[in-house]
């Protein structure tokens, strides 16, 4: 069966539309209102709809599948290739439109429950920047009177009665208590943030495939919840090596006339899972523990910073490997397939 391929540019309130009609060749660029929306896919036949994967754009990618269309999500970086001239509604609907059409990784549709798993994510480190402004801004404002800290948490909360004591005898009492008002702000979202911590690992023995990868070393609450909860369906990509690019494990390239130059880590792919990734990585190679030969004869030869991204690699080829076959991992096994 041949779908159209119709270009979504989704918006707040007003959605432009690009398609062209098979019957006529005549190309349609429609506006539509949120209201109206789903109704005019509901009366249509089975579309291959593009969307760039921004906000919103999961929410309306379910219900359109849940009516019987494709959809296909698209990075914006891909998108913008295709934008040529103004940028306005119609033509981001056109570039899209035209994007969709050309070969590319699409981006997972996911269920609300992954979703609301990456929600809690952010949340989590939307609360961590919070705490590390609050403790940054209550050392700036000590430093004001002379009392310098040491950066760290346990030091901050160690000195800081005493500092307090100290400036309470020479200070206004208005801002000694909004000095304390301040540090209680941390424990608060030291609270906050365990609270995140204890819903996830609540998730994560329910689920199935967090605690088949959460057997990997180097992979714990966080990296487990994270990248099964931004993977979607691991049966997507091809292969671990797929997967591994499209978290951005893999170094840039360039290259012409057959000689091709590796250079460092890219921005492009998953940020947060890659960083999560690396790190576990540098705790397995900080702890000597698990990194098996390979690791420990890479370690001679090549930097830290190296070895531990080629190691969150291979942790998401690992990853790939156990949820797109179903099986549990096994530190011993070794893969039959030809390289």
């Amino acid at each position: 069966m041949k779908y159209t391929t119709v270009g979504v540019d989704i918006a707040k309130n007003v959605f432009q539309l690009h398609w062209v009609d098979a019957g006529t060749g005549e190309i349609v660029n429609r506006q539509l209102k949120r209201a109206a929306f789903l109704e005019h896919f509901a009366n249509r036949e089975p579309c291959l709809i593009g969307m760039e994967a921004c906000g919103g754009s999961q929410h309306w990618a379910r219900r359109l599948i849940e009516m019987g269309h494709q959809v296909k999500l698209m990075p914006a970086k891909f998108v913008k290739a295709f934008n040529i001239g103004n940028k306005n509604d119609p033509a981001d609907a056109r570039a899209i439109w035209m994007a969709t059409q050309m070969p590319s990784k699409a981006v997972a549709v996911k269920t609300e429950a992954q979703q609301a798993i990456l929600a809690l994510h952010r949340l989590r480190q939307q609360k961590i920047k919070f705490r590390t402004a609050e403790m940054n801004s209550l050392r700036g404002l000590l430093a004001e009177y002379g009392e310098v800290m040491a950066k760290r948490r346990a030091a901050l909360d160690k000195a800081i009665p005493s500092v307090l004591a100290r400036l309470a005898e020479r200070l206004p009492a208005m801002l000694i208590d909004s000095l304390r008002e301040l540090w209680s702000d941390l424990e608060r979202l030291d609270s906050q943030i365990a609270d995140i911590e204890r819903r996830l690992q609540a998730w994560m023995k329910e689920d199935r495939a967090c605690r088949a990868i959460a057997a990997i070393p180097g992979v714990g609450l966080l990296t487990a919840t994270a990248t099964v909860a931004t993977m979607g369906d691991a049966k997507a990509f091809s292969s671990g090596r797929e997967f591994a690019a499209w978290l951005g494990l893999v170094p840039k390239q360039i290259g012409t006339g057959g000689r091709v130059q590796l250079l460092g880590i890219s921005r492009r792919g998953d940020t947060y899972v890659r960083t999560l990734l690396i790190h576990g990585a540098r705790s397995v190679l900080f702890h000597g523990k698990h990194t098996g030969t390979w690791a420990a004869q890479l370690q001679k030869r090549r930097p830290s910073n190296v070895v531990a991204v080629a190691l969150a690699n291979k942790i998401a080829r690992t990853i790939w490997a156990i949820l797109a076959h179903d099986r549990p991992y096994d530190q011993s096994y070794v893969t039959l397939k030809m390289a």
